[in-house]
C-alpha cells in the first residue's frame, strides 16, 4: 500500500538521499548544456530538468554505473519509490520525459548501446480542464485592489495585462518594460524556449499600465534606477525594493484580490487568468489558431483543451435557457 507524503516530506526525503558523485554530475552537465543550445529551454525549465536527473542519481547512488549506466528495472524501481512516497502520476510523466532526452542523448553520444526508458510506458493521466472564472468573478477580481496606493495601482495594472494578453505568471512577472509598445497598443512576450510573440494591449490594460508607468512606478521606485534582471534588462513591474514581485508574491496578491471580489480560492489557480482568457475569447467566438499564437502555444493541441471548457460552458446555457435542455 502507498504512502501519500505532503511535498514538505518529500522534500525532506529527497534531502535524506546521498549527495550527487562527480561521475554522474558530469553527464548531467553535458546534457543541459547541449539541450539548451539545441532548444533554449528557459532557466526554469532546465532547473527542472536537473533536479529530476539528480533525484534519480542521488537515489541509485553510483550503483551499476550510477545514471548513464542503469537499466530499464532500475528506472522501473525508481518510478515505483516515488509512487509509494506520493509523487503524482504527472510527474513522474514529466519525468519519464526528461528520462528519455537524457537516454536519447548518452545514446547519440555512444555512452549507451540503448535506451532503458523506451519501453516505460508513461502513467495514465486524468484530463483536467484548466479552471476558469466566469466574465463577473473576472470584473469582481480585476476591481479588488485599492487604486489610490501604488501597490494597488500596480497590482490593478498586472491582473489587468495578466487577463487582457493571456499571459502566464513567469512571463507577466519577467516582463522587461521595453517589451510594452503604448502608442502601439502591442506587447512583445518571450515564452518557452525563448520564443517571442506579439501580443495586443487592449484599451483597458493598456489604461491600467499608462497610469501605471506615470503615477505608481515612480512612488515605488523613489525616482532611483531600477536594477536590471538577469539579462540586463529593466523590469516592468516592481515592488517596493524596487525588485521584481516573485511568482509567489504575485500568486499571492491574486489570492488575496479573490478574496476581497468574494471568489471561492479553489476557483482561482496561478495561471487562472490566462485560462479565462482563453475560454472567454472562444465563447465570443474567437479563431483557434488566432488563440494559439495569443497564447505562445507550439502545439495546436494544446489550445484545444479550452474548446472542451468552452463547450461545457455553452452546453450548461443550453440546460438552463432552452425549453427542451
Amino acid at each position: 500500500m502507498s504512502t501519500a507524503h505532503t511535498p514538505a516530506e518529500r522534500r525532506q526525503l529527497v534531502q535524506q538521499l546521498p549527495p550527487l558523485g562527480d561521475a554522474d554530475a558530469r553527464p548531467i552537465q553535458r546534457f543541459l548544456d547541449a539541450i539548451w543550445a539545441e532548444q533554449g529551454l528557459a532557466r526554469a525549465s532546465l532547473d527542472s530538468y536537473r533536479r529530476d536527473l539528480e533525484g534519480l542519481a542521488r537515489w541509485r547512488d553510483g550503483a551499476a554505473g550510477g545514471l548513464v549506466g542503469i537499466d530499464r528495472a532500475g528506472l522501473f524501481d525508481y518510478l515505483a519509490w516515488r509512487t509509494r512516497h506520493g509523487w503524482s502520476a504527472r510527474s513522474n510523466a514529466r519525468l519519464l520525459s526528461v528520462l528519455r532526452a537524457f537516454y536519447g542523448h548518452a545514446l547519440r553520444r555512444g555512452e549507451r548501446q540503448d535506451d532503458p526508458s523506451a519501453l516505460l510506458e508513461p502513467p495514465k493521466l486524468p484530463r483536467a480542464l484548466p479552471k476558469a472564472l466566469t466574465e463577473s468573478q473576472i470584473e469582481a477580481l480585476l476591481g479588488a485592489p485599492d487604486i489610490g496606493s501604488p501597490e494597488g495601482l500596480r497590482d490593478r495594472a498586472m491582473l489587468e495585462l495578466m487577463y487582457a494578453a493571456g499571459l502566464r505568471v513567469s512571463e507577466l512577472v519577467n516582463l522587461p518594460a521595453n517589451a510594452v509598445n503604448l502608442r502601439q497598443g502591442a506587447l512583445r512576450v518571450t515564452g518557452k524556449g525563448s520564443k517571442d510573440r506579439l501580443v495586443p494591449l487592449g484599451e483597458e490594460s493598456q489604461h491600467w499600465l499608462e497610469r501605471y508607468l506615470s503615477q505608481a512606478r515612480p512612488q515605488l521606485t523613489g525616482g532611483r534606477n531600477v536594477p536590471a534582471m538577469e539579462g540586463g534588462q529593466v523590469p516592468l513591474f516592481v515592488g517596493s525594493e524596487r525588485n521584481p514581485l516573485s511568482r509567489q508574491q504575485f500568486w499571492s496578491l491574486v489570492k488575496r484580490c479573490a478574496g476581497m471580489a468574494g471568489i471561492d480560492p479553489a476557483r482561482i489557480s496561478p495561471h487562472g487568468l490566462r485560462h479565462s482568457f482563453a475560454t472567454h475569447l472562444l465563447n465570443h467566438g474567437a479563431d483557434l489558431r488566432a488563440l494559439q499564437m495569443l497564447l505562445g502555444h507550439s502545439s495546436l493541441s494544446t489550445t484545444q483543451i479550452y474548446t472542451l471548457v468552452a463547450r461545457e460552458h455553452l452546453q450548461k446555457l443550453h440546460r438552463k435557457h432552452h425549453p427542451r435542455g
